[in-house]
């Protein structure tokens, strides 16, 4: 089944140049036989061997997806065959061996044109993460663009990856940053946004879910206000993309970011989505390597897009495997996983809510994968150690988005995130994990 559906999606969205249909309407005319109707999650879960373990003598319950998700066999299997049988850099070889990896190193690009949605192949820039990708385009988009007065809008509820860098580049440029803010529901103020736009704004970058909230953002209602105004548009994608269809041509956004090891891929690989005629005008980001076209000293000409963003030896085994993980994830469906974590989400809801003296951070009306919390009287550190004395794994701290906690008037918060190879039984445990180290405390 699996050999079907790859085949399948590569006639429709690979094997026809400068095509991008719907994804949803490939899935729809693809024959019944291959379409994975009903998804046994508890027998996908297997798939994962890191989680067939135990941690501090207790079964691993594993609930900090959103810093990074499990990888599953087939893609381990992937890089191990790179490793072994592949490896060579790639773009520069003749010989057989980099012939080979270059081949499965640019169909990586080709399937995350599809898994996205993207017009062209050359849309896809390869980065090593969100980060990075934010990074480019600031200083790439940002030097080309910006001007003392101009204004960049961004949100309350960033990730510092999606702040810092257009800090940065404003204090270069002279350019001003004006922030939306944030709803006591944890959802953005969209008034407050509109009335932020003007001739002034020249982009707009806003994350697509929150990592320290789940709130789900309108982000195609936001690009096309943005549009209206001839603003460009920026979405951090990192906490969306392995847990919803995404569909970058229907949003209509200028860029898109997200990185491969939180959708069960590996680490150091990125993706930046760029409209072309965007990606055509940017200068280089970095120097060296394949950005280059002819290098004298006196002058030199630069590669065309996207390769000339990307300067030097790439992390190839992560872009091929990455590719594996874009397999693994369409087998499954991107629509099948957002309906069962959209499940699990509303489940854990349910439970944590009857935990006295347990507070919710946020609650809005559209969460993906995020359960947000504080307990007044007990510090989330605390809370996360105890946990991990029964194998439980959450994340503690202000997750890289100092200004949303800080909006909230809390210094931390205790964060579960899902994916799609959790259990209710997982969330079973969570709740009687908190119970346990509210044991340790007196209210």
């Amino acid at each position: 089944m699996t050999v079907l559906i790859i085949n399948y999606l590569y006639h429709a969205l690979f094997e026809q140049p400068h095509r991008g249909g719907s994804i949803s309407n490939i899935y729809s005319q693809m024959p019944q036989s291959s379409i994975i109707s009903k998804v046994d999650f508890d027998k996908i879960r297997k798939d994962f061997p890191v989680l067939d373990q135990k941690v501090n003598g207790h079964p691993l319950v594993y609930l900090d997806n959103g810093a990074s998700s499990q990888m599953p066999a087939k893609v381990a299997d992937r890089l191990d065959h790179y490793h072994r049988y592949e490896h060579a850099n790639v773009h520069r070889g003749i010989h057989t061996l980099s012939q080979k990896a270059t081949d499965a190193y640019e169909e990586t690009r080709r399937k995350i044109r599809g898994f996205i949605n993207s017009r062209y192949n050359e849309e896809i820039v390869y980065t090593t993460g969100t980060t990075d990708s934010i990074n480019l385009v600031a200083n790439s988009f940002g030097s080309l663009h910006f001007k003392e007065g101009d204004e960049i809008i961004l949100s309350q509820m960033e990730h510092h990856a999606n702040i810092v860098p257009w800090q940065m580049i404003a204090e270069k440029t002279g350019a001003v940053i004006r922030v939306i803010p944030v709803l006591d529901n944890g959802e953005l103020d969209m008034e407050a946004y509109k009335s932020l736009l003007s001739k002034k704004t020249k982009m707009v970058a806003v994350i697509h879910v929150s990592n320290a909230l789940g709130t789900v953002n309108p982000v195609k209602e936001i690009t096309a206000l943005a549009h209206e105004f001839g603003a460009a548009v920026l979405i951090d994608g990192a906490q969306s993309v392995p847990h919803q269809p995404v569909d970058v041509q229907d949003i209509d956004c200028d860029f898109y970011a997200f990185s491969a090891h939180k959708m069960c891929g590996p680490t150091g690989f990125g993706i930046l989505y760029g409209k072309k005629e965007h990606l055509d005008q940017m200068p280089p980001y970095r120097g060296g390597g394949d950005m280059i076209d002819k290098v004298s000293f006196e002058e030199t000409t630069y590669n065309v897009a996207p390769l000339r963003f990307e300067a030097g030896t790439p992390p190839i085994a992560a872009g091929i495997g990455t590719a594996a993980a874009v397999d693994y994830l369409t087998q499954i469906g991107m629509k099948n996983i957002a309906e069962h974590e959209q499940e699990l989400v509303q489940y854990g809801y349910e439970q944590l809510k009857k935990i006295e003296g347990l507070r919710f951070i946020g609650e809005p009306e559209h969460r993906a994968s995020v359960l947000s919390f504080v307990f007044d009287e007990i510090h989330a550190s605390d809370i996360g150690t105890l946990l991990d004395k029964r194998g439980i794994a959450v994340r503690t701290g202000h997750h890289c988005a100092q200004p949303i906690l800080r909006r909230f008037d809390v210094p931390a918060t205790t964060r579960a995130s899902l994916s799609f190879y959790n259990t209710r039984e997982d969330i079973d445990r969570l709740v009687d994990g908190i119970e346990y180290a509210k044991s340790f405390f007196e209210f």
